[in-house]
């Protein structure tokens, strides 16, 4: 076995933003493929401990929850001690990076620097990155490898992604710190934010369909994306780990190209309704227009394709959010 790869059964991981919605998924894998102990680093800004709430209740002593921040060198140094993997999702979102960019350079890459750097002090086996889609922009080839260029990118968050990869690429370089890179499409799935500023647009449109209106789409709804389920994600993340690849990154997609106008649909068709949909003013938001990912990269090195399509993906969703049991999913009852 190459020392790039790493075996979870037995072995302890560090998890930062492990109350998240990817990061929840991952302690979740990491538990069932046998992780002697998993450490989730949250602040709980966007995580959420009823994310964890299976986790606390099957793993015992194999799940420890810390609540700090990734930008606390002494308790990330403290906490990567000892720690033979460490999956590093804890970000802020994309929306936020653009209004409090300040916030966003200290939490995407102040505190990404601090928990590489003591990966590669604490001697850690292999960090394992989320990075995003965003770094690409609108891309010019489709579908996008991962040798498209950054360039098109005009967000801070994936200018910080980029850099991210980048630190990632030179503590390899320096240290020898083996590290894997997911850039990450159009995330859905159970546990997305269904609370506070930055939710998610699924989670608007179910809200919206619950009390009997119809899906509200900003434009002609012809933008498109390419989505992924958030178990699928957690799978990638795992079997990244196990994989003996070192010092790359790869695209975590379904490799379907889907517009909001059929998400839209899809969705609808998810709840059982009937309703139109309603088309509101366009909005000068995103300038990407679509994405559409070549993932053959990470079936060829990883092993890895998504599993879980959109139309059950979708039904899954509803299943989760009826059961939060706030006051919108008890109309959909």
């Amino acid at each position: 076995m190459s020392e790039a790869a790493q075996p979870i059964s037995g072995q302890r991981a560090l998890v930062t933003g492990g109350a998240g919605t990817i990061g929840s998924a991952v302690v979740d894998q990491l538990l069932a493929a046998g992780a002697a102990e998993v450490v989730v680093l949250d602040n709980f800004v966007r995580g959420r401990r009823e994310n964890l709430a299976d986790a606390t209740a099957t793993a015992g002593d194999r799940l420890t929850v810390v609540d700090g921040d990734i930008n606390d060198r002494d308790l990330v140094g403290r906490l990567s001690q000892g720690t033979d993997l460490v999956f590093h999702l804890a970000a802020i979102r994309i929306t936020q990076c653009a209004e409090e960019p300040r916030l966003a350079l200290e939490a995407l890459v102040d505190g990404t620097f601090t928990v590489i750097e003591a990966a590669a002090a604490a001697g850690v086996k292999k960090v394992i990155a989320s990075s995003s889609a965003s770094v690409y922009g609108l891309a010019e080839q489709f579908p996008t490898t991962e040798r498209h260029h950054p360039y098109n990118n005009d967000t801070f968050y994936g200018a910080a992604k980029a850099f991210n990869e980048g630190m990632l690429r030179s503590f390899k370089a320096m240290y020898g710190l083996d590290y894997v890179a997911l850039r990450y499409f159009n995330v859905y799935g159970p546990r997305m934010d269904a609370h506070g500023k930055y939710t998610e647009v699924l989670i608007r449109w179910m809200e919206r369909i619950a009390g009997g209106e119809p899906p509200l789409i900003f434009g002609d709804g012809a933008q498109t994306m390419d989505f992924v389920h958030v178990h699928d994600i957690a799978r990638a993340n795992v079997l990244a780990a196990k994989a003996p690849v070192t010092d790359t990154v790869y695209n975590i997609a379904s490799a379907q190209e889907t517009s909001l106008k059929e998400l839209a649909q899809a969705l609808l068709a998810a709840m059982d309704s009937d309703l139109p949909l309603e088309h509101g003013p366009e909005r000068a938001v995103n300038g990407v227009t679509r994405r559409l990912a070549d993932i053959s990269a990470a079936a060829r090195d990883l092993g890895w394709k998504p599993e879980i399509g959109l139309v059950d993906g979708l039904r899954g969703l509803v299943r989760w959010w009826v059961d939060l049991g706030d006051e919108a999913a008890e109309a959909v009852r």
